[in-house]
């Protein structure tokens, strides 16, 4: 069965980094974009980066750039977010997602497999 599992989200002091985690299951690193989504309370879910199945199609939120970092693991099947700077507004449940397709969207709709989602919360 295909799963993702993250891991990582802790409390964290604004300024911090951390590193989120995915574990994929099946071929879901091999032959699809993997992306990383977050909902905050109050706001509607979306694609903070993602990466697509040959690394050549990267997206990441124009607000985020330079400060988060998508990354994948094909020998140990994990897909990582990298994030620096941290601000309390980044506080939220951060999901690892795949879509059916190889190519990265921007748009939370169009990822099809979900994990059950980590918790980063920043504080001041």
């Amino acid at each position: 069965q295909v799963r993702l599992v993250e891991s990582g989200g802790c409390l964290v002091q604004t300024g911090g980094s951390l590193r989120l985690s995915c574990v994929v299951s099946g071929s879901l690193l091999d032959d699809r974009a993997i992306g990383w989504l977050r909902q905050a309370p109050g706001k509607e879910r979306e694609v903070v980066s993602c990466i697509s199945q040959d690394d050549g199609d990267e997206y990441y939120l124009r607000s985020e750039k330079g400060r988060f970092t998508i990354s994948r693991d094909y020998i140990d099947k994990m897909v990582y977010l990298q994030i620096h700077d941290l601000k309390p507004e980044d506080t939220a449940v951060y999901f690892c997602a795949a879509r059916r397709w190889k190519i990265c969207s921007s748009w939370a709709t169009e990822y099809d497999y979900w994990g059950q989602g980590t918790q980063v919360t920043v504080s001041p």
